[in-house]
This record gives C-alpha cells, structure tokens and sequence, in this order.
C-alpha cells in the first residue's frame, strides 16, 4: 500500500503536466521582428511579451481552445484561434500591420482605472515616442503641440513653451509626470515645462475640464507625460543613445537611458544635456538672449508581485535659460545690451551686441537659472475581486533665480524656493451589478519663500489643497456611461510682507519684524479658503466596432493662483509689473462636448465641438492712466494687472487621416482647430467701443497637413523608411483683445516643412539607430505668431524696416539619431 501510494505521488504530476501544452512563435511586422509586443489568450490571466527578435513562448497552458491576442501599440491588434493538445507545443506565427488609429489604446488620465480611448466619453488625445521623435522640436510641448489639435503654446524663444488648450492655459492646464501633478512657478508667462523631453515615452492630453482626479487647475485640460521606459529581457543591460543638433540655433542635444530587468525588479536611468546659442530669423537676423543650457537626470526603481507593484523615482532638472529684451538700435534694428541699472539705464545709448555674442554658447549675465528636484512613489495594492488601492506620494522643490542687475550679475532680482508635498490616494472598489467605481483623495502642501533678492512679484505663502471624489462607469449594451463628482477646499495665507532698502547693494530687500523702519508693506497679511464642487457625465455610442458618438458635460473648477491674488511688483523675466486682486472668486466652467469618430478601413474620421461658459474668468489686461497712457511702476518694463469677467470659449477640431489599405505606404493627415473666446463684460466692451469684446491670448484657426509616404520593404541595411511633408497654417487672428493695445492684430502665415526618417541594421538583423531628419520652416518665413511673447518686446513706435517687436524661429534643420543597445 505504501509503495501505491509513492509511485501514485511520482505520477501525478507527470499526469497533471501531461494535460499542458505550449505556444510558441514570432510576431513581426513586415518582414521587421516585432519586440516587446503583447501576447495574451483572451479571458486567462496568462501572457508574455515578445523578446528583441520577436519570438514568444507560454509554457504550462492548459490543453483547451484559445483566442490568443497579439497587440502592441501604434500596430493594428490582431486575433486567432488555436488549439493547445496535451502534451505538444504549438506553433503561432502573427504578423501585424502599422495602424494610425488609437481607438483602442489604453489611457489612465483623467479617469479612475484604465480605460479604452473608445468607451471614454472625454475628449483625449494619445500621442506616443514615435510621434513625438518624427515631430522634432526643441522642447517637449512643441512637440505635442504638432501632434495635437487643439492645444497650442505660448512661447517666449525655443525653450519655453507653455501649454494652451483650447484658449485656456496658465494654471488652467495641469501638466503631470508620471501621474504626479507639475509645480514649478507656473504662473509666470515665461516659465517652462521642466520636463526631459527626451525621457518622455507617451503623452496622454485630457481636453476640456472633465479630470475628476485632479481638481482645481485642470479647468482646461490635462497633459500627463508618462516616462519612457526600455523593455529588455531578464537580467541583461538594455540602453539608448540619443543625438540631436539643429542648425537655426545649434542647439546640441544628448541623451543616455539605461535599463535592466531582474526578475520581478526593474531599474531605469537617463542623462540629457542640451545646450543652444541665439536662435535667427531673416527679420532680425540673431535674437539676443534667447540661447540656454538644460540638464537632466532621472532614475526609477519598480518591483512588481502578485500583490501588485511599488515604484519610487526621482528627477532633476537644471536650465539656464537666457533673458530676451528686446532693445536695439533705433536705426540699425540691431540688438543692444544692458550695462546699466534701471535708474540710470537709457535704452537709446546701449552698445550693439557682436556677432560672437550673438552665436556664443556661453550664457549671459542677464539670465533665469531654473532647478527643479522630484522624488515619488506610485503604488498600487491588489485587494482581490477586482479591487484595488493606488497611493502615490511626491516631494517637489523648485528654486527660480532671475539675474537682471547687469553691474551685480551674481545678485538675483527674483529668487524663489517653492515646495511642494502631493498625495494620492484611490480605492478601486469591486464591480458591483457591472458598475466599476472609484473613490479618491489628492491634494497638496505648498510653500514659498522669498530668499536674498531685489524684487518680489509675489509674496512668501503656504497653500493647503484636499479634494475627494467619485467616479463610476457602466456598459449597457452599446452605450458606455461615465461621470462622478468633486468637492475641493483650498487655502492659502500670508503674513505681512515688508520691503525695504538694502545698504549692502543699493537694492531693496525683504525686511523681517520687527526691524522693518524704513520699510514699506508690500503685501498685507492674507488669507482665505475657496471651494468649488465640479462633476462630469458622460455617454460613448458604439454605433458598431469603429463608428462612436461621444457625448460629455462637465462643470469645472479652479481657485485664483498666488499671481492673480497676490501679485505686485515686478517679474524680471517677464519684464512686467503684475497687480493681483485679493477679492477674485473662483472660475467655475461648464462644458459641453460632442464628439463624432469614425476608424474606418481607409479613413479616420474624428469631429470634436465644445461650448464653454466660465463664471469669474480671470485674465490680465495692460494698464493705463486717466489719459490712457501705459503705467509705469518700473522703468523699461510694463504694468498689467488682472481682471475678472464672465467669458465664453468654443469651437471645434477635426481630424481627417486617410491611410488606404491598398496603397499601404501612403498616407495624409489633416487636422483643422478653431476657438473663439468672447469677453461676458458688456459694459467694458460698449465703454471700449468693441475692443475688450475678445478674451486675450486665443490661437487663431489652426490648419495641418501631413502627406507620408512609408516604404513597405528594406533597402540594404534601411528599413522602416518615411518621407513626409507638412503643411502647418494659422489664418489671420483679428480678434484679440485690443483695449490698451494689449493686443494687436497677428497676420497669417503658413509653414512648410519636410521629414524623413530610417531604421539602420546590422547583417545580424539588429538594430544600430534609428536616423530622424526634419526641416522646418522649409522656406525661412518670417512671421509672428500671436502667443509669442516676445511679438510685443518692442521699445519704439515705428522702426526704419516696417517691422516691430520679435519674430518667430527661421528655418531649421534638425539631424536626430537614436542608437539602441
């Protein structure tokens, strides 16, 4: 009997593997290997990724009929029914096709859980490391802005882009990383996104004020940049190289990512340096003070279990970024520096900048040098049943020096330290009766603090934001329901804030109680607390597989930033006095957004319209005396100050992409934007004669084209070869905000550019780079579009050459080579 029951325990698991099978096999596209694409069997728990040839293997599956799924983003998913036999490995080849069509790829902002971009009712855009590499540019904003219709960005040179969309943008635009929200100082006009643009592997773009997990400062949309991370087998180094220069104004970029994979832990690293002198126009040939100097780093541990998985990273950003001014001489048009302080300075005596300046590397006195250092940790706990917690936590410091005292170059005018703690916390709860659900609390800790400077736009404050919300789906049939609701409390305080002189340097100094004699209260002690309830709802039709009706309503909510309260003095970067407003109320918006999407055989077909009324909308308008002269609090420099008014943004994208399926290397992308905004402040507008009828900073009509032509075979070692040319067009805007010459009117233009790109391979079938070439501005254009900043840096009123104010980039070809290892 005991031998029996030994040999019967020998045997059973040979019985038992005996009822298993294998899968096997290589994924390719074309005649390509496809790495790293996605096998799974529908409706099991069980899948893989291709490794870097394309080959997969499921070990140990139960003998059975399966639907095994091959997916990989950018490629059309493919479907096929196999049987796995007892005892044998079968074989399962696939091959799939590149696809322009995003309908079915997975996004995560803006909504609770992940989420098809087809059942979501929200308008989201997905832009992915291919496109953003194919859209060269010299900032990582610009480049979404290319592949995006609707969002644009106000731009102050090469460097620094801030996010618009859909004519909404400062705090109206909540950018995160990685999930975790972007605070550095982002309230300045020329304040950047500080984000590596050559770390970022996807971009997910939330329109419209539907982001029920953030809150305030999402009223117009969100912009998530999720980090790029290398896929590479178990326990071997992985690797990319990156190389980019642009000739307009030599910018040199360079990068290095490094990953490795043991078992269930991972470990990624890059490093980005990039440097650029000024950038050229054939208006004002070289523009002074527009070079910079960026570096990056970046690193990220992540392991991953049966329980879920924990990740902690950390980024640092540091860029000097130089001052532009825009002072010349009145006959030549050439640039001129300042040597003088303000009190004595007299614009019409500066010296000529040289031309070894102008295409110097080195960075000027006159410059912002701006740090950013991050450190979080996303996680997420698996409670069985489908639930789950996600918890993420981040520390945020961001340091802003502005240097623009030309006889003291080592004394900063506006020295900043903000920190910043951010929480989140969600509880996906178990689907009950088809319903998924989710409960959540986020928010932030802020601080900022004034250190060693000469002058104070803002006071030092301490912010606490807490928010909690709901949010829940259901499929019925065809239709997808979404929507939930948001309550948020803000509160903000300061102590009084003195100013007064500093015999050090001559300047002004932040003056303590109870020493402040001789000084003066800048900013009175204050505080307050706002709260905003905001909501969404929100069906998707699925009038068949690739046909969708989409439809959403959502009221949104943002508490007035530290600038738009608290604001007076001067910010040298901007070269403007800002005066805030202590009584603001909150913006509250409400949208309606309908939306028509059509992924057919030959043709994608999208049509977005949105309507949105805002409550309390607050914008900065130029500052005039009883005689309707400029103020001038600071000499050189211009006074705005903040209003509030009702207003009305809406309008409509559409996208037509025709890529036909017998003529497989051809394809043309169309996208067509449009907004106007309309000021609600009727009597301002009757007392102005029409010319605060428009609200400032609205893009005007907005039209691209995109012919490429991808070639379907392998030439020698190139593979994978594109041509493209592209038209990119913005009509005439003549509706701006004109009172006090705030705005003027911005002519039209059109720009042409080409691009072409390859993958370069060994004889061993590897990959040794990827080669990117782009020419923008193919013709040297000159124009201005109407958010430039530096359009209005202008210190007379006429010119010998008809031309006022700065121009737009020239011509530029940027050579961008990716060497993967």
């Amino acid at each position: 009997m005991k031998i029996l029951s030994i040999l019967c325990f020998l045997l059973i698991p040979g019985l038992v593997l005996a009822q298993h099978g294998s899968l096997k096999g290589r994924l390719t596209t074309g005649s390509e290997p496809l790495s790293f694409a996605t096998v799974t069997l529908s409706g099991t728990a069980i899948g893989v990724t291709t490794n870097d040839k394309g080959y997969y293997y499921l070990k140990n599956v139960p003998a059975g009929t399966y639907t095994v799924v091959f997916s990989n983003i950018g490629y059309v998913t493919e479907r096929y029914n196999v049987s796995v036999k007892p005892g044998e490995a079968t074989l399962l080849n696939g091959n799939l096709k590149e696809s322009s069509s995003k309908l079915n790829e997975v996004t995560v902002t803006g909504v609770s859980r992940k989420t098809e971009l087809r059942s979501n009712p929200i308008p989201i855009a997905v832009m992915t490391r291919k496109e953003m590499d194919q859209n060269v540019n010299n900032n990582i904003i610009d480049a979404i802005v290319k592949g995006v219709p609707g969002v644009n960005a106000v731009t102050t040179g090469p460097n620094i882009s801030k996010p618009f969309i859909r004519g909404l943008g400062y705090n109206r635009v909540l950018t995160l990383y990685d999930g975790v929200r972007q605070e550095g100082q982002q309230w300045g006009d020329e304040h950047g996104i500080e984000i590596d643009q050559y770390g970022i592997g996807r971009a997910e773009v939330v329109k419209g004020p539907a982001s029920l997990t953030y809150g305030s400062d999402a009223l117009a949309g969100v912009i998530n940049m999720i980090p790029y991370l290398l896929a590479g087998e178990n326990r071997v180094l992985k690797g990319d190289y990156t190389a980019d220069y642009h000739t307009n104004n030599g910018m040199i970029g360079t990068s290095l990512g490094l990953s490795y994979r043991k078992d269930d832990w991972r470990y990624a690293f890059r490093a980005t340096a990039k440097a650029a002198h000024d950038y050229q126009n054939s208006i004002d040939g070289y523009v002074y003070n527009t070079g910079f100097r960026e570096f990056n780093l970046s690193g990220m541990a992540r392991v991953d279990k049966k329980w879920g998985y924990s990740q902690i990273a950390a980024t640092v950003y540091d860029n000097r970024q130089e001052i532009p001014d825009g002072s010349r001489d009145s006959l030549t048009r050439q640039f001129t520096r300042q040597v003088a302080e303000s009190s004595t300075d007299n614009i019409r005596n500066r010296p000529v900048v040289s031309n070894d300046e102008l295409r110097s590397y080195t960075i000027t006195p006159l410059h912002q040098r701006i740090q950013h250092y991050r450190v979080y940790a996303n996680n997420e706990f698996k409670l069985g049943e489908g639930s789950s917690i996600n918890a993420s936590l981040g520390l945020q410091q961001s340091i802003r020096r502005e240097y623009n005292h030309p006889t003291q170059a080592n004394q900063p005018g506006l020295y900043v330290v903000l920190n910043t703690l951010n929480y989140d916390v969600k509880y996906n709860l178990p689907t009950i009766a088809g319903i998924e659900s989710t409960l959540g609390l986020n928010g932030m800790y802020q601080t900022n603090r004034s250190k060693a400077a000469t002058d104070f736009p803002i006071p030092d404050y301490n912010l606490f934001d807490a928010g909690t919300f709901f949010f829940a789906k259901k499929t019925i049939g065809k239709v997808d329901i979404s929507g939930g609701i948001r309550y948020d409390n803000r509160q903000i305080n300061w102590h009084d804030f003195y100013v007064g002189p500093n015999p050090k340097n001559g300047f002004e100094q932040h003056v303590i109680l109870p020493d402040t004699a001789g000084a003066h209260l800048q900013f009175p002690a204050f505080k307050h607390v706002y709260q905003g309830v905001s909501g969404s709802l929100g069906i998707t039709y699925n009038i068949s597989e690739r046909l969708l009706l989409k439809a959403n309503i959502a009221r949104g909510y943002r508490a007035p930033n530290i600038t738009e309260i608290g604001s007076n003095g001067l910010d040298p970067g901007a070269h403007i006095v800002y005066l805030g407003n202590r009584g603001f109320n909150p913006e509250f918006s409400l949208q309606e957004d309908v939306g028509f999407i059509a992924y057919l055989k030959d043709v994608d077909l999208i049509a977005e319209l949105f309507n949105n009324h805002i409550n309390n909308y607050i914008y900065q308008a130029k500052l005039t005396d009883v005689n309707g002269n400029p103020v001038v609090i600071v000499p050189g420099n211009s006074t705005y100050q903040y209003q509030q008014s009702s207003a009305r943004l809406y309008g409509a994208e559409f996208t037509l992409n025709m890529h036909p399926q017998n003529i497989k290397w051809l394809a043309f992308n169309n996208s067509l934007a449009y907004v106007t905004g309309i000021n609600g402040n009727k009597q301002l507008i009757d007392e102005s004669d029409g010319a605060a009828k428009y609200l400032p900073f609205i893009p005007p009509l907005h039209i691209r084209s995109e012919f490429k032509v991808s070639l379907q075979k392998a030439y020698g070692a190139f593979s994978k070869i594109y041509f493209k040319a592209e038209m990119d067009a913005y009509t005439t805007q003549n509706r701006y905000y004109a009172l006090d010459n705030t705005e003027t009117a911005t002519p039209g233009y059109a720009l042409f550019n080409l691009g072409a790109g390859s993958t370069i391979k060994n004889k061993a079938d590897r990959t040794i780079c990827e080669l990117f070439l782009q020419v923008d501005n193919l013709f040297d254009k000159a124009y201005q579009s109407n958010l430039n900043r530096l359009k209005y840096f202008e210190y007379y009123q006429s010119s010998p050459n008809g031309h006022l104010g700065i121009y737009n980039i020239g011509r530029n070809v940027s050579f961008k080579l990716v060497f993967p290892f």
